[in-house]
């Protein structure tokens, strides 16, 4: 069980709205790039007093490290203590490692080694060949975290995440449960199955799919190139589906500073023209996306999230995908909120977090 008081400190509403204690890193592995020395450096200081939500003090993370995993260079952000239970935060389109900026703080504040990462195209992460394929479809980013964890010594950890971040958990606690401790999956089972995937959704469900099918035509990639057009988009879509989040301008800004990464919007368009059957994959996957094709059930401890306001939230309260967690499991609504629940709700996904780890 969270420990409240503990939890208002982290967020810098205790007596007086005191600053939430320093965030130290752990020492980590020799891959790790030469600004591991300044993990222990704080985040920034919250405001004082409690603030609207979508518009909390918390602005930034510890000074971010990279490690060569796989075919990447991943930056990530690593918060709380070296030993700790280790936790990877996944965050989704068009997100960044922010989603996460005030989960981090309350998961380290209980002893957990809080660990987030730019997925490939997003922020400081970069691929190490300019010959590698510009890839986005689900096993690769899935086998991306596996090669992080890799990289930094981790048998297993909690996976959370949300959109393609929650995917991308979900793949890995199917395909590969003995490296998931425990599962937040935000929306359930978000497996992507390409044949069912040619089938049409309901009309309400469709509009809400809207930049996907963008994306699918040339005029839709072009304004991913393009700075102006793409910081547009993305902004509408963050008004779009998170209509009760009041979020401010520089929460916006600061995460589409990821969305420069050379290869985003490579990334961004054959992920989504690769789920309509539009775009090849790669051979290399093939055998786990056949896996995947059959809809494995997932047998970790999970706990699942609906965002009562997300458009993309399956009616049923979770019974749609109910069968496919076969292992200790809970299932929660986040009343109010919308798509990007880790940064909307950060409390109650933290106890998320924590329960599923001991489910």
């Amino acid at each position: 069980m969270i420990n409240r008081r503990t939890f208002g400190k982290a967020l810098g509403l205790g007596a007086g709205g005191a600053a939430a204690a320093p965030l130290v890193g752990p020492a980590g592995p020799a891959q790790a790039s030469a600004g591991t020395e300044q993990r222990a450096a704080t985040a920034a200081a919250p405001a004082a007093g409690p603030a609207p939500r979508g518009r909390a003090g918390r602005t930034a993370f510890p000074p971010l490290q990279k490690v060569r995993a796989g075919l990447l260079e991943i930056g990530y952000a690593e918060v709380g203590p070296a030993h700790g239970p280790p936790v990877i935060c996944l965050h989704g389109w068009p997100y960044d490692i922010h989603s996460f900026v005030d989960v981090a703080p309350l998961l380290a504040a209980e002893g957990y080694r809080v660990i987030v990462p730019y997925l490939r195209g997003h922020g400081t992460t970069r691929f190490l060949s300019p010959r590698t394929f510009r890839n986005g479809q689900q096993s690769a980013l899935a086998l991306d975290i596996i090669a992080l964890m890799d990289a930094l010594g981790l048998e297993k950890a909690v996976l959370a995440g949300f959109d393609w971040g929650a995917r991308t958990a979900d793949v890995i606690a199917a395909l590969w449960p003995e490296r998931c401790k425990a599962l937040v999956s935000v929306g359930g089972y978000l497996v992507i199955n390409l044949e069912a995937n040619l089938q049409p959704l309901a009309p309400a469900t469709e509009h809400a799919w809207w930049y996907q099918y963008y994306f699918s035509t040339e005029r839709g990639r072009i304004a991913m190139e393009d700075k102006s057009k793409r910081h547009d988009l993305t902004r509408l879509v963050w008004d779009t589906v998170s209509p009760t989040w009041d979020f401010d301008d520089a929460t916006f800004e600061r995460t589409a500073a990821a969305f420069e990464n050379p290869d985003y919007a490579t990334i961004v368009i054959h992920n989504y023209r690769w789920r309509l059957s539009l775009a090849e994959g790669e051979r290399r996957y093939e055998p786990h996306e056949k896996r995947l094709a059959t809809r494995p059930v997932i047998t970790v401890p999970t706990v699942t999230l609906d965002a009562e306001r997300d458009p993309f939230t399956v009616p049923g309260g979770g019974e749609a995908y109910r069968d496919r967690f076969v292992g200790p499991y809970d299932h929660r609504t986040l009343k109010g909120v919308g798509h990007n629940a880790p940064q909307e709700a950060p409390e109650a996904f933290a106890r998320a977090v924590i329960d599923a780890n001991h489910l």
